[in-house]
C-alpha cells in the first residue's frame, strides 16, 4: 500500500505542530483516496486521538479543527476543553478556541469531523462543509474558508509525540516505573498458605493459541531480553507433547519466582487428538509428573513413572488460564467449545479460579497492531472479549488481553506491562483459591449419609 501524500505544506505542518508541542502528524484519512463519506472517515479515524482535521476548498483556503478526544459514532457531544478551530491566511494560522467545552465535538455517523454545531467536514457524506459561527466556536467565516463550502480535500491526522518531547520522555519514565513496580510485586509475592512456596498456574488452550509463547514472553521480561525456552511456533498439531512445569527466574542467575507456569498439549476439536480431558483432571489434582509424555489415545495411568498418588496442595493447580487466539474466536469449532466447557466444569468442582488470556490481539485488530496502547480503546477487541465470555463461560472481567513476543528481537515496554499485568491477575486468582481453601478447612461441609 502506497504512503498517503499530505496536502499540508511543510510550513503549515510546522505551524500546526507549534500549537500542540513537540509532535509530528500522521495522516490517517484522505477523502480523495478513502472516500468523501462518514463511513470511510470513521473506519480510519474512530478511537484515534488526538487528531487534527483539515479541509481544503477550490478557493485555496486551508482550515479545520483539533480535538484531544477519540472519534466515535455515538451521536453524542463530547467534552474537550483543548479543542480549537483554525484557518490559514497568508501563511499565518488563526486559532479559534472552543467556547462551550461540553459540546466541543459531536460524534455523527454519516459525516466526517464534526466540531460542535460550528464546523463539519464531509457533512452528510458529501464533499461539503457545514459552517455556523458563534455556536461553540467564534470565528470569521470569510477569513476561515472564504464562504466556499465545497471541499476539494479533507484530511485527518493523528498527533504523535516525538521521542525528544518532554511529555514523551515523561511517559517513558512512567512506563519504566510501572514495569518495575509490577515486577517487584511478582518477585515479592507470597502465597497466603505457609506450606506452599509457589503458585501453580495451568495454561490450557487450542493448538497454536500461544501457551508456550506466553511463558517464553514472561521469561523474556524477567531475563531482560527476548528468549525462547519452551518450544513454540506455528503448526496444525501441538508442538508441546509433554506436561511441563516452568519455574521463572528473576534474571539469569536470579532466584526462582513464586509462580510456576504449567504447559500442556494443545486442545483439538477431534476426540482422538490433542490432550485428553481426563489428563487435565489429573493435572488439576496434582497427580501428573513433570515431563510426562501425553498419549491422546489413553489418559495417565496410576502406575506411570512419577505418578503422585497422594499429591499435596503444592502439587495441585491453583489457577487455570485458558489461552485463546483473538483471531480465531469467531471460527472456534463446536467440539472445541464442548471440551472447554467440560474442563471448566472440572475446574469448578475443584474450586479452581479461571481466567482467559486473549492472545494475538495485535494480529486481530489493525488499530492495536499500529499502537499496542490502543488495546483498551479498540471496540473490535471489546467485541471479541464479549464473544469469548459467551463461548468459554467466564465473566468479561476475567478476560485479559495480551501480546506475546513472536518475531521481535527487543523487548517493548507496553508489551511487557500487558504481560506482567496478566501475571498479577493470575496471582490474585491464586489468592482466591487459597482463601477458599482456608475457609473450607475452617467450615468443612458435613459428610452425606
Amino acid at each position: 500500500m502506497s504512503t498517503l501524500k499530505s496536502e499540508l505544506s511543510r510550513d503549515q505542518q510546522r505551524t500546526i505542530c507549534s500549537q500542540l508541542g513537540s509532535v509530528k502528524l500522521k495522516l490517517l484519512y484522505k477523502a480523495t483516496v478513502h472516500g468523501f463519506t462518514g463511513a470511510a472517515f470513521h473506519q480510519r479515524c474512530d478511537n484515534q486521538s488526538p487528531t487534527v482535521s483539515v479541509g481544503y476548498n477550490a478557493s485555496g483556503y486551508v482550515f479545520g479543527g483539533y480535538t484531544s478526544q477519540p472519534f466515535s459514532q455515538s451521536g453524542q457531544y463530547v467534552n474537550d476543553d483543548q479543542a480549537f478551530l483554525f484557518g490559514f491566511t497568508g501563511g499565518k494560522l488563526h486559532k479559534y478556541p472552543v467556547t462551550s467545552a461540553p459540546h466541543a465535538v459531536k460524534m455523527i455517523g454519516n459525516s466526517g469531523p464534526y466540531f460542535g454545531d460550528s464546523l463539519a467536514l464531509v457533512n452528510g457524506s458529501k464533499p461539503v462543509i457545514y459552517s455556523n459561527t458563534g455556536a461553540q466556536y467564534n470565528f470569521n467565516a470569510a477569513e476561515m474558508h472564504g464562504n466556499d463550502l465545497n471541499l476539494t480535500e479533507c484530511e485527518v491526522y493523528q498527533k504523535h509525540w516525538t521521542t525528544s518531547s518532554p511529555l514523551h520522555l515523561s511517559y517513558l519514565m512512567f512506563l519504566y516505573r510501572n514495569k518495575k513496580k509490577l515486577m517487584e510485586s511478582i518477585q515479592t509475592y507470597k502465597p497466603t498458605v505457609s506450606y506452599v512456596s509457589q503458585a501453580r498456574v495451568l495454561l490450557i488452550g487450542p493448538v497454536g493459541a500461544g501457551k508456550s509463547s506466553f511463558f517464553n514472553s514472561i521469561n523474556s521480561v524477567f531475563r531482560g531480553h527476548v528468549t525462547s525456552q519452551a518450544i513454540s511456533g506455528c503448526s496444525s498439531t501441538s508442538l508441546t507433547t509433554q506436561f511441563r512445569t516452568y519455574s521463572l527466574k528473576a534474571g539469569r542467575e536470579g532466584k526462582p519466582l513464586p509462580i510456576v507456569l504449567c504447559d500442556t498439549m494443545g486442545l483439538e476439536d477431534s476426540k482422538e487428538a490433542g490432550i485428553d480431558i481426563d489428563d487435565i483432571g489429573s493435572i488439576f489434582k496434582g497427580h501428573m509428573p513433570d515431563r510426562y509424555q501425553f498419549n491422546p489415545a489413553a489418559p495417565l495411568p496410576d502406575d506411570a513413572h512419577g505418578y503422585r498418588k497422594s499429591p499435596g496442595i503444592k502439587d495441585k493447580i491453583h489457577c487455570v488460564a485458558y489461552v485463546i487466539d483473538a483471531c480465531k474466536v469467531s471460527i472456534m469449532p463446536t467440539k472445541l467449545e464442548e471440551k472447554l466447557e467440560a474442563i471448566r466444569k472440572k475446574a469448578n468442582l475443584l474450586g479452581i479460579p479461571q481466567l482467559v488470556l486473549l492472545t494475538k490481539v495485535d494480529e486481530a485488530c489493525p488499530l492495536v497492531k499500529e499502537d499496542l496502547r490502543n488495546i483498551y480503546r479498540s471496540g473490535y477487541i471489546k467485541e471479541i472479549m464479549l464473544e469469548v465470555s459467551a463461548k468459554v463461560g467466564v465473566p468479561l472481567s476475567c478476560i485479559v488481553p495480551v501480546k506475546s513476543y513472536s518475531e521481535e528481537l527487543e523487548l517493548d515496554l507496553n508489551c511487557d506491562i500487558l504481560l506482567l499485568s496478566a501475571v498479577i491477575q493470575m496471582l490474585r486468582f491464586v489468592d482466591n483459591y487459597f482463601d477458599e481453601l482456608k475457609l473450607a478447612h475452617l467450615f468443612p461441609m458435613p459428610e452425606s449419609d
